[in-house]
């Protein structure tokens, strides 16, 4: 949980507020102004088995889940979504807070939660958290994590004397969340226990390098932490944690965490469903409510060729934000031709283009919608730039 006095903000309002500009400035909207849909009831002769919860905020994060994958009305729809939850009333310190969750619904690739990290870590960064460590870690699909599971069963069986009795009776019916309360308490014989990344097949492997190369290219500092543990039920693949570190004990203060829970959207949807969330807590104190503000409408949509300009893009967005110049941009969309026509919709002046080519030079292509003229602009000089020609925002 994030702590007002370790920021700049006097209340958890200033907190929340300032986390759903910069969730806004990456294109997540509220879920009130997505229309919601109801989801259909599975088959009776399908009964759903119970979900095994591993930890103590997935009851919270699955109430979440199943309302914004209602709003995915098309199986192809991407929608990012942002969520303030006053409900999650308790944190591991059994402390009062409010999360603000975002969710990326109806993306299947890595970068889905390379954008959750980054903007959590923006968040972060921008409440004035200067010292945060992000530990990840990835379970796999259904097969992978099944084997996985199958072998931390027969590690707590071998050590079952040494669990405290209260435990023990969970280790037998749900071994991943025995695991995860083991590394929470710091049980000395959970650095012999089995790692996840072990079990993962060359495809999950190479998804998973996929997302640390998101993370690399970008600059976020990163630890591999087989600790980073949850339901197989709820999630798969990516696992995340980010913390932020006590000055005076030294100890780690996690502050938001998340993944893809893909197999949870899926089961809520009745057809398969890729979705990822970060949720990010924060301490309640003082005033809560927010003043809604008016912004800025964007003149200029950012669009991304190649894998070389997708890996950089979030770079590109995050030099824009610092410098407070909005930006439409279709990070989730691959192919340039589905950019250009979401470019369309929105009536920009200019369009700044990455491809492969720019993203080696280190520049992007500014071209004027009206007389499609353009020029190649180093990203370091593009704020400037797009200032002196005005091409900002409209009100």
């Amino acid at each position: 949980m994030i702590r007002l006095k370790d920021t700049r903000h006097q209340n958890t309002a200033g907190f929340l507020g300032g986390a759903i500009r910069i969730a806004e400035y990456y294109g997540f909207l509220p879920i009130d102004r997505l229309q919601r849909v109801r989801l259909p009831a599975p088959p009776s002769s399908k009964r759903e088995p119970d979900i095994s919860f591993a930890r103590r905020d997935e009851r919270t994060l699955m109430s979440s889940a199943k309302l914004c994958v209602s709003c995915s009305r098309k199986p192809e729809e991407t929608l990012l979504i942002w969520r303030l939850n006053k409900n999650a009333a308790r944190d591991r310190s059994n402390m009062p807070c409010h999360t603000i969750e975002l969710h990326v619904v109806g993306a299947p690739h890595a970068m889905a939660e390379a954008l959750l990290i980054v903007v959590a870590d923006a968040i972060a960064a921008d409440a004035g958290i200067n010292r945060r460590v992000l530990a990840i870690n990835s379970i796999g699909a259904m097969d992978s994590s099944s084997r996985f599971v199958r072998d931390v069963g027969t590690f707590l069986r071998k050590h079952i004397d040494s669990i405290s009795p209260t435990l023990r009776p969970r280790a037998a019916t749900d071994p991943l969340g025995t695991l995860t309360q083991l590394f929470e308490k710091g049980h000395p014989a959970t650095p012999r226990a089995p790692q996840s990344m072990e079990y993962l097949t060359e495809d999950e492997r190479k998804r998973f390098w996929d997302l640390l190369e998101y993370l690399e290219v970008f600059g976020v500092p990163y630890e591999l932490s087989p600790s980073v543990l949850g339901s197989r039920d709820f999630w798969a693949h990516t696992l995340f944690e980010i913390a932020t570190v006590d000055e005076e004990t030294g100890s780690r203060i996690p502050f938001a965490s998340g993944g893809r829970y893909d197999p949870l959207a899926t089961r809520f949807a009745t057809r398969e469903t890729p979705a990822a969330v970060v949720s990010i807590a924060c301490e309640l104190r003082g005033k809560t409510r927010m003043k809604p503000t008016v912004r800025a409408m964007p003149a200029l949509y950012f669009a991304h060729l190649g894998m070389e300009a997708r890996r950089k893009a979030l770079s590109v967005l995050e030099t824009l934000r610092q410098a407070d110049i909005p930006v439409h941009q279709s990070l989730m969309h691959e192919r340039l031709g589905e950019q250009m026509e979401r470019a369309k919709k929105t009536n920009v002046s200019h369009l700044l283009i990455m491809g492969h080519k720019e993203a080696m030079e280190g520049t992007v292509l500014v071209r004027e919608v009206a007389t499609n003229s353009q020029e190649a602009v180093p990203v370091t000089e593009l704020p400037g730039y797009l200032r002196r020609y005005k091409a900002v925002a409209t009100v």
